[in-house]
């Protein structure tokens, strides 16, 4: 067996957290390896554990025992994207405003779920597989909030188009080796292609290119010649 997707959560209600283990018991490579309840909980727990994949967290969970406010996930987020380069965050939330939803997509979550989007949860193993291989999953309705409503292909960076014609050249790629590529960050190219997606107004990678192709800028972006370097 291949090795494991290392999975914490960081939520508060109990009830919540059974149905994540329910969804992921099917999952034999994924392994929840700590539940965690406040938001101060995070930064000794990272700072002693063995690396993880991905975190699930909720948006509105206490700072602590003591401070029932909700953590700073605005600040917490970037933190623990840049202590752990190789951490994916998945926010599974009941929020819906866009302005929350932009916001935690910008400081480097790699993904936004509803709570009440049962097809995403009924899927929740294979969304974790998707973040932590690098790529970005929204729910439809949290996607809605925050896509740009006029698609206009000029509106993408020159790096978004690298990521995305780099992507279109080498589909199986990883974010990480996408980086190395381009010199960039894991989690630089995650953010890239998040922005990518949304002024596209798609939910994926395979989506993102097709619509690229179809708006006719991806023949504008200069392809590296060179394979994906191997890990």
């Amino acid at each position: 067996m291949g090795k494991k997707i290392r999975v914490a959560i960081l939520e508060d209600h109990p009830s919540v957290v059974d149905g994540y283990r329910y969804r992921l018991e099917p999952a034999t490579d994924i392994e929840i390896v700590e539940v965690l309840t406040y938001g101060e909980e995070l930064a000794p727990f990272f700072a002693q554990a063995k690396p993880i994949d991905v975190l699930l967290l909720d948006v509105n969970v206490p700072t602590s025992a003591t401070n029932r406010n909700p953590y700073p996930i605005h600040q917490m987020v970037p933190k623990l994207r840049s202590l752990y380069p190789g951490l994916q965050i998945l926010v599974i939330s009941m929020y819906k405003q866009r302005s929350v939803i932009k916001a935690v997509m910008q400081s480097g979550a790699s993904g936004y779920i509803l709570k009440d989007d049962r097809q995403s949860l009924a899927e929740l193993g294979s969304v974790i597989r998707t973040v932590a291989g690098g790529g970005v999953y929204f729910s439809k309705e949290a996607h809605e909030q925050i896509a740009d409503k006029e698609v206009d292909g000029t509106l993408l960076s020159p790096r978004q188009l690298e990521v995305i014609s780099l992507y279109a050249a080498y589909p199986d790629s990883t974010s990480a080796e996408i980086g190395k590529m381009m010199g960039l960050a894991d989690a630089t190219v995650r953010n890239l292609l998040s922005a990518a997606y949304l002024k596209l107004g798609v939910r994926g990678r395979t989506a993102a290119i097709a619509r690229a192709k179809e708006l006719g800028i991806l023949a504008s972006v200069d392809v590296y010649p060179k394979p994906p370097p191997q890990s």
